[in-house]
């Protein structure tokens, strides 16, 4: 991007495709939409399978915390399913009004807000497992692990490869 005087900025990477704004948008909307759909799914059998679990014999017999640490997941689980078909109904309420660009945006960052939720679901899954099948203790050190491994992975090693990443030219 050009600030005022024609310079580059140099805060802002060089695009290295000779596309326009609007092909720009339209390439990053059909990459968000793969992303959504790799996703997608897991969280909807991970959310169907925590829908039924209270009808299960068994659940009768988990304590508060089972049942706290349960309805979290619930609650956390339904917010990715909903983050992530956010996009595609924000798409929809503004098809063909010129509001690519702004829809793109947005939806990175629903997608985004999904992953966090869809990572704290995973973690609590795991803490949530653990602690019925093992104990209290394993399953906050089975749920930090998780976490520990989804930061490693979703969060420190896109920075670290941003970090290393040449200037885009």
């Amino acid at each position: 991007m050009m600030t005022a005087d024609e310079t580059p900025d140099p805060d802002r990477p060089r695009p290295i495709r000779q596309e326009t704004p609007a092909q720009r948008a339209d390439r990053n909307w059909v990459e968000l939409l793969q992303e959504l759909r790799v996703l997608q799914t897991g969280v909807q059998v991970l959310t169907g399978f925590l829908l039924i679990l209270p009808f299960q014999a068994e659940f009768e017999s988990l304590d508060t915390y089972q049942r706290t640490v349960y309805l979290t997941l619930l609650v956390t689980s339904v917010l990715a399913t909903t983050l992530l078909t956010a996009p595609v109904s924000l798409h929809r309420a503004l098809f063909q009004r010129h509001l690519k660009i702004p829809v793109v945006g947005t939806g990175d960052r629903l997608a985004r807000a999904a992953l966090a939720a869809l990572g704290l679901t995973l973690t609590g899954t795991v803490l949530f497992v653990f602690d019925v099948v093992v104990g209290r203790v394993s399953g906050v050190v089975a749920g930090g692990a998780v976490l520990v491994v989804i930061v490693a992975l979703w969060v420190l090693v896109p920075a670290w490869l941003r970090r290393r990443a040449d200037p885009v030219t």
